[in-house]
């Protein structure tokens, strides 16, 4: 295994341990999201601390893997980004689309914010009852 992980209440933060982010990492990193997708701890978070270099296939993979997410109304953030893992997203004009934090105490806070925006858009259980005009 190339990652650390560390399963939080809410979150899993997954942690690349080499220091280039190429195709088969990103492949280990899709897999074991998908795994915490069908967790009841769906949420993730991708510490980049130790990765000093990116593939831009991999980052693509990864940018990917997060829009699956939010499709499946889970989070999935990136953190410590370093500047040339930075520039290398900027260059493949990902970063604007991307969810990213400086710091993964960052991302544990949008991570745990986006769960209660999804608890007070739940459709399934509405805050307020439906008001209906009565005429």
């Amino acid at each position: 295994m190339n990652v650390k992980i560390d399963t939080k209440e809410k979150f899993t933060v997954i942690t690349p341990i080499s220091p280039l982010l190429n195709d088969n990492l990103a492949a280990e990193i899709v897999a074991l999201s998908q795994n915490c997708l069908q967790s009841a701890t769906k949420n993730v978070i991708v510490n980049f601390e130790n990765i000093k270099a990116l593939e831009i296939n991999a980052a693509v993979t990864l940018v990917s893997l997060q829009n699956n997410f939010y499709e499946h109304s889970a989070s999935f953030v990136f953190c410590h980004f370093n500047n040339d893992v930075e520039a290398g997203f900027e260059q493949a004009e990902l970063l604007e689309i991307i969810n990213y934090t400086p710091t993964e105490s960052e991302a544990w806070d949008i991570v745990q914010m986006e769960e209660i925006e999804r608890e007070l858009l739940d459709d399934e259980h509405p805050l307020f009852p439906e008001h209906k005009d009565e005429d």
